[in-house]
């Protein structure tokens, strides 16, 4: 029996920290208090060592750096990051370099050390463009840094761009989430992704539920802007996902296609192919505290 040709390989990187947990989330994520960013990178890069006798001469072909909140990190750390992946693994010419970024003012002035760093694709967490809304999940930016931070991206330099929203807010009616889908259309940024708000155990929304649109208006909404999004020219390619032609995100492509990734950081989760026809899954610890004490213990079994 031949050996099977194995699929393309993905690195995920998990930075778990965040300015303050959003009362809807239920990621691995934990409020930023004294941010350990250079011994945090010192362990995803020696993370990155332990698991690479998995992948011996593959190439890496996206990267995501997904939190928490990535752009906490300063610039000089996200470039020291990527220059330590690429000199530890062989990344693709056309690779595809993704994090996540906060709106927040702060974040947005780091942008262009990010794309001088290597990161080709920024993706904005907006949720939405009004206030209203933004209050009510409970977001530290406001909808003037939100409109600034797709123009900063902009600036930046960058051509790929994805703004995330989310609907079926608290007291939103359809009027209220097809402007905002409006707004972000109007960008033109190539890829939105729009999710429906869902209330997770874990979380501060759980324990104090808010009044959320009936099941009537929420379908209303999705109706609505499926048509809305479909003329701005963006079609859905997965369940949330809606991109222009050629705009979609390889990475999460990767996933739904059932290639490999690596996953490094607190909480990652890895899936590795072998030519004999095994399939290896894998976790890393999920709290910070012990992920950074693990020394070379910091797969657990998913």
């Amino acid at each position: 029996m031949g050996e099977l040709q194995l699929p393309p390989l993905a690195l995920y990187v998990h930075l778990p920290w965040c300015e303050r947990k959003c009362p809807y989330c239920d990621f691995n994520s934990h409020e930023s208090r004294n941010l350990p960013e250079t011994a945090y990178i010192d362990s995803l890069l020696a993370d990155l060592e332990a698991d690479l006798h998995f992948v011996q001469g593959r190439v890496i072909q996206t990267l995501f750096i997904g939190g928490g909140t990535p752009s906490l990190f300063s610039a000089a750390g996200i470039g020291r990051l990527m220059q330590g992946i690429g000199q530890r693994v062989a990344l693709a010419d056309a690779l595809e370099a993704t994090l996540e970024a906060n709106p927040g003012s702060a974040e947005a002035e780091k942008f262009a050390g990010f794309r001088a760093a290597g990161i080709n694709r920024l993706s904005l967490g907006i949720q939405s463009f009004q206030n209203e809304q933004l209050a009510a999940l409970g977001r530290v930016h406001d909808s003037d840094q939100a409109h600034a931070a797709v123009a900063a991206a902009r600036r930046a330099g960058f051509q790929r761009i994805n703004l995330d929203l989310m609907h079926g807010l608290p007291a939103q009616g359809a009027s209220a989430a097809m402007a905002d889908l409006a707004t972000a259309s109007s960008y033109q940024t190539g890829h939105l992704s729009w999710y429906q708000l869902t209330i997770e155990q874990n979380t501060v929304f759980y324990k104090q539920p808010p009044i959320l649109p009936v099941e009537d208006v929420l379908a209303d909404i999705q109706d609505a802007g499926e048509i809305q999004l479909a003329a701005a020219g963006l079609e859905q390619y997965e369940v949330s996902a809606w991109a222009a032609a050629g705009e979609q995100c390889r990475h999460n492509l990767n996933y739904w296609q059932f290639g490999d990734y690596l996953g490094i950081g607190a909480g990652a989760h890895g899936k590795v192919s072998f030519p004999d026809g095994r399939i290896m899954r894998y976790a890393k610890r999920r709290q910070p505290d012990a992920y950074l004490a693990a020394a070379g213990d910091w797969r657990v079994q998913p």
